[in-house]
C-alpha cells in the first residue's frame, strides 16, 4: 500500500493505491487519522486500492466516524471495484453514499 498526500487551499487528498488490508490498516489508520488531526478537509481517492478486507473496511469506518465527531469534512473522491463491494456487503453504502459520488457526475 501507498500513499500519496497532496495538499492544497486547506484540502488534504489522499490517494491510496495497492491492498488495504490487515497488513497495512496499521500504518494506513497512522496516517489518515493524522491527516485528520492536521487538515480541516480530507479527501481519500481510493480508486487504485486493489484489494480491502474487514480491517481496511474498519479504518475506514473509523474515519468517518471520527472525522464526524471532530465536524471535519471527509470524502471519499473515488472508490474502486473492491472498495465499493466491500462497503456493499456490509449495508454500509448509505453511511459512505454522499461521500463517493462523483462531483459533477
Amino acid at each position: 500500500m501507498t500513499i500519496e498526500v497532496e495538499i492544497s487551499e486547506g484540502l488534504h487528498r489522499l490517494k491510496v493505491s495497492g491492498e488495504l488490508n490487515i497488513y497495512t490498516a496499521v500504518e494506513f489508520k497512522q496516517q489518515l487519522l493524522e491527516q485528520l488531526a492536521r487538515a480541516p478537509r480530507v479527501e481519500i481517492d481510493l480508486s487504485q486500492v486493489s484489494e480491502i478486507d474487514t480491517a481496511g473496511f474498519q479504518v475506514l469506518y473509523l474515519a468517518r466516524r471520527e472525522a464526524s465527531r471532530d465536524d471535519k469534512p471527509l470524502r471519499l473522491a473515488a472508490a474502486s471495484r473492491a472498495v465499493k463491494d466491500v462497503i456493499q456487503a456490509y449495508h454500509m453504502a448509505a453511511y459512505f453514499e454522499h461521500s463517493t459520488k462523483k462531483e459533477n457526475a
